[in-house]
């Protein structure tokens, strides 16, 4: 009942043959990057690269109709509709640039048409006391 039958061992050198390898060798990650689609390729010491996962990417139907909350922010609102959420670089959606920076998006010539107004504004507001500072002298003037 409890017998081994069927194993048979030979008194002979142990010997290997016919290793193979399916694999990688072990590796760690030692590096990330973003491809245009948005996907984070992890680049490993054994010298291999894997997408280990994927930025997904947001549109709207109406991009007008998104509420700003100051700077590059926005909201969604009523009127821009839900977002439809979606990998990059597919259905209409941007492509991701990874590793760059986002030139400035301020109207230079409307910044510099508002701080000339301003600085007009100032000074009439500076010459209208100036102004009244002078009437109130001769007035003191007029009073000796």
């Amino acid at each position: 009942i409890n017998g081994f039958d069927g194993i048979t061992s030979y008194d002979n050198e142990s010997s290997t043959g016919g290793n193979s390898q399916d694999g990688y060798a072990g590796g760690d990650l030692n590096g990330i990057r973003i491809d245009a689609s948005g996907t984070l390729i992890g680049s490993f010491t054994n010298g291999r690269s894997f997408g280990l996962a994927q930025i997904a990417m947001a549109k709207f139907s109406n991009n007008e109709g998104l509420t700003t909350d100051g700077g590059n922010v926005y909201l969604q609102s009523a009127n821009s509709g839900d977002p439809i959420i979606g990998t990059a670089a597919t259905a209409g959606r941007g492509y991701m640039q990874a590793s760059s920076l986002e030139a400035s998006n301020v109207d230079l010539s409307k910044s510099l048409t508002q701080l000339i107004i301003i600085q007009r504004g100032y000074q009439a507001n500076a010459k209208t006391i100036t102004t009244s500072d002078t009437l109130l002298e001769t007035l003191l003037g007029i009073k000796r």
